[in-house]
């Protein structure tokens, strides 16, 4: 374990819960820095963290000397630098597999339901509450129909397994539920994908993923 690992995040970021459930499933200690995106007009914007992250987005992982940013970036440092417990898998084509579908979740649909995304759509563009709705709804829907048919033809090839692409969590798994997440607190109808919905819950059944769980984080009420 390394001592003195740092997270900064906020309870409800999608992008910092799955930082979450990578340390928990590879048994890492952390200390959580909650860095609250809404109250006082964003707590990102500060100078303070704007000198740890330029971007002003969560997370940030300091792990000794070394300072990262952007969820994927470090799930893979996780993966090379504490290889005890593997979320990546090692073989091909399958490593490229889940990390295709990983970038598919976290570089295609989450960002379009992001928070800085939204705001600016309520904010400078004027967007009625139904219409940010729609917008939403849309590009989730876009996203996990495709997912759905991607695992479902998997599940074909190689025969079912229990999580996303195999017998224990992966990186595709890591960004998968924190976006159903997001999926049902903005009321999409997550019904309608049936392997996702499998997955998903399979992982909640785990202490990793429980304890990674929004309303699981000291910050979640304040």
């Amino acid at each position: 374990m390394s001592d003195g690992m740092i997270l900064y995040g906020y309870w409800r970021s999608s992008a910092a819960y799955r930082v979450r459930i990578c340390l928990n499933l590879k048994e890492l200690s952390y200390d959580s820095k909650s860095v609250h995106l809404v109250r006082n007009g964003g707590e990102q914007h500060s100078d303070e963290y704007h000198e740890l992250n330029a971007s002003e987005l969560v997370p940030v992982l300091v792990d000794g000397e070394v300072q990262l940013t952007q969820s994927l970036t470090i799930i893979q440092y996780l993966e090379e630098h504490y290889p005890d417990v593997t979320v990546i898998p090692e073989q091909t084509p399958l490593r490229y597999q889940a990390l295709a579908l990983a970038q598919d979740i976290a570089m295609e649909i989450h960002p379009l339901n992001n928070l800085r995304v939204l705001q600016y759509l309520e904010g400078e563009l004027a967007c009625e509450p139904e219409r940010k709705v729609a917008w939403i709804h849309h590009w989730i829907h876009k996203g996990f129909t495709a997912l759905e048919e991607k695992l479902q033809k998997h599940r074909k090839l190689n025969g079912d397994c229990k999580f996303s692409l195999t017998s224990s969590p992966s990186i595709v798994d890591i960004c998968l539920v924190p976006q159903f997440y997001n999926a049902q607190r903005f009321g999409v109808d997550t019904s309608l994908y049936p392997t996702i919905n499998a997955v998903v819950q399979a992982c909640n059944q785990l202490p990793a993923f429980i304890d990674a769980m929004p309303e699981n984080q000291p910050d979640a009420n304040s």
